[in-house]
């Protein structure tokens, strides 16, 4: 697996949980979240989305933001996770939840999605009603290690590098197909993104979105400072990125 479309070739669809939400106690199988992964990226490429694009990213992680990274990866273009819609001026796409659509005002290069429900402007997609209308085709993008997948505090990372670090925190905390890696670190932090995005699906595991008394077997987080429930506790110094 050389770059991050590998992760959701259709021939790693089961009914295996890929994401589970312990705050809705929803679970996303393989198999849908390959599907939709594939979907995501005919609704992005829709929007104009193209090889070293910008998608912005705004939420904690859920089945949205993990389904809009992984389909604009397979189209080659970059994705930047953001705590808000602040940073999306050099956007080709802003999705973020709809609660925040009347909080941002955009370059009209940048198209606006929402998810969690209906937006209120007419020129804002509904994100999740584009989603589960798409035909998950694949897509002819041809996308190379050295391209770029992810920017982040002023520094962008290839495929390559996103998934070599990913390997290594697969061996370093003995990730497999039963491990739970619960997400608690915030996305903008392209290690958590490594490690809680990445890493889990690369091993055939599951991303848990946690909420206070969910515990995983791993989590995942953004400062040192941080004590959560679980075992193990990857931090950004595990992940060399």
């Amino acid at each position: 697996m050389d770059v991050l479309g590998d992760l959701v070739a259709r021939d790693r669809r089961s009914d295996r949980p890929a994401f589970h939400d312990a705050g809705t106690d929803r679970t996303v199988s393989y198999h849908d979240f390959c599907t939709t992964a594939y979907k995501a990226g005919n609704v992005l490429r829709y929007l104009g989305v193209r090889e070293e694009a910008t998608v912005t990213v705004v939420g904690r992680v859920g089945r949205h933001p993990l389904w809009a990274f992984y389909g604009a990866g397979q189209l080659g273009a970059v994705t930047r996770f953001a705590a808000d819609g602040s940073a999306a001026s050099d956007s080709r796409v802003l999705l973020l939840p709809v609660a925040d659509e009347d909080a941002v005002s955009l370059d009209p290069r940048t198209k606006l999605a929402t998810y969690g429900g209906s937006p209120t402007r007419a020129t804002t997609l509904h994100w999740e009603k584009e989603l589960w209308s798409e035909n998950p085709a694949v897509h002819p993008t041809d996308v190379d290690p050295a391209d770029p997948l992810l920017t982040a505090e002023a520094a962008t990372y290839t495929h390559g590098e996103v998934l070599d670090a990913s390997r290594a925190v697969v061996d370093a905390f003995d990730l497999d197909a039963d491990t739970r890696v619960a997400v608690r670190g915030p996305l903008s932090h392209p290690h958590v993104v490594t490690a809680g995005l990445v890493a889990p699906i690369l091993a055939g595991g599951t991303v848990l979105g946690p909420n206070d008394e969910a515990s995983a077997d791993v989590a995942v987080v953004g400062t040192d400072s941080e004590t959560p429930p679980e075992p193990q506790v990857c931090r950004a110094a595990d992940v060399p990125l």
